[in-house]
């Protein structure tokens, strides 16, 4: 079914109301910047599903873990992963709580992400299609999370109005304290709302990316790369970019067994309808991978005209799975080029793999996303 477009009208405004918003963000201290190892990296975590702690059980694990197992081993699980890989950023993409078995919404949340907290690493979370359902509005979720230390996450972006959903900001990633580019974003991330279930009459299923959302990606892509191709240093193209969010786009369905590296064991539960973000995307060019969760059993990653579109794979234990196959997290990692005087330049590569919450944290699909010579490769 085609999506109604906006009029002319409704466009101005919104680009009047958005445009100063995104400037003033580019005026914010830099939170996020490359370590001097000229890397960054970040974990995602998909699918908590967190519950109510010790008494929320396990789901679809093997009949030997069922008796221990519960909200407790996706804790763990989350510690074990901050230690392994020492993360500089990490991402919560969405159903980070069960709303249904979660008693007190905020509890719960200030559990599900305790570790994050505990760690002093900065994070960041979106929501999903079950975080509102325990007793706080999915406004009220987002308040809270953006309440919680160590987070950069934002309810919407400042001044902007309206957007739908609540979860829609950026982040930039400076480069390393000291190198030419430090007050340059080389790496840019975006966040988005993906909703939870359609409310337009005669449209069912799962919620999508809507027209404003939309037009606030499309306007602040197009000043972060402006920024990127100004003085000083200017480039000659955007930065890259790497998109989170919770429901995957329909184009994930695009993907069969020869042109993808991961597993595809069930549906692609995208809406039903398409909003067309994906083409927004493609057009903006700055946007190299997506990375969604909500399909605990893909785990998959396939380009598709120039992005690479990503699960990340079931990381909660009480969500659904499959017994035996043991809950993932995504690894991703940008490197940044060296320059001929012994410093660092901008984005070289960003590189991928997953990790198994197994006696080893067993790393596999590794794989580069993106380089400034070629995109898909296996490492």
């Amino acid at each position: 079914m085609p999506m109604a477009v906006p009029s002319t009208l409704y466009l101005v405004v919104l680009f009047l109301v958005i445009l100063p918003a995104a400037k003033s963000q580019r005026n914010q201290p830099m939170r996020l910047r490359f370590g001097k190892k000229g890397e960054f990296k970040i974990l995602q975590v998909a699918d908590m599903h967190y519950g109510d702690g010790k008494a929320t059980p396990c789901e679809d694990v093997l009949p030997s873990q069922l008796a221990s197992c519960s909200d407790l081993n996706t804790t763990a699980f989350v510690r074990r992963m901050i230690l392994a890989e020492k993360p500089d950023f990490i991402v919560f993409t969405g159903d980070n709580i069960f709303g249904f078995d979660a008693t007190d919404a905020a509890k719960s949340l200030e559990a599900a992400f305790g570790p994050a907290i505990a760690s002093n690493i900065p994070w960041a979370a979106v929501l999903g299609n079950h975080d509102q359902e325990s007793t706080l509005s999915r406004e009220g979720v987002m308040k809270h999370i953006v309440g919680l230390k160590n987070t950069l996450s934002r309810v919407n972006p400042s001044e902007v109005n309206p957007i739908d959903g609540f979860g829609n900001y950026n982040l930039e990633v400076g480069g390393v304290q000291g190198s030419a580019f430090q007050n340059k974003s080389v790496l840019n991330l975006y966040f988005l709302d993906s909703g939870d279930y359609s409310t337009v009459p005669g449209i069912f299923g799962y919620g999508w990316i809507k027209a404003s959302q939309q037009f606030w990606f499309q306007l602040t892509s197009a000043n972060l790369k402006r920024a990127y191709m100004s003085k000083p240093l200017p480039q000659k193209s955007a930065a890259p970019g790497l998109a989170y969010f919770h429901i995957p786009l329909p184009e994930f369905s695009r993907f069969d067994a020869s042109n993808y590296t991961g597993v595809r064991q069930e549906g692609i539960s995208s809406p039903t309808v398409n909003s067309g973000f994906f083409t927004s995307m493609v057009e903006s060019g700055d946007v190299k991978a997506v990375f969604t969760g909500h399909d605990h059993l893909n785990d998959f990653c396939g380009a598709l005209n120039g992005i690479n579109l990503c699960y990340a794979g079931g990381f909660g234990y009480h969500a659904y799975g499959k017994a035996g196959w043991p809950r993932r997290a995504r690894v991703v990692v940008a490197n940044l080029e060296a320059t001929s005087n012994g410093n660092w330049g901008t984005v070289k590569s960003i590189r991928t793999w997953k990790r198994l919450d197994d006696e080893h944290l067993t790393a596999i699909d590794a794989q580069v996303l993106w380089s400034k010579t070629s995109v898909g490769g296996l490492i």
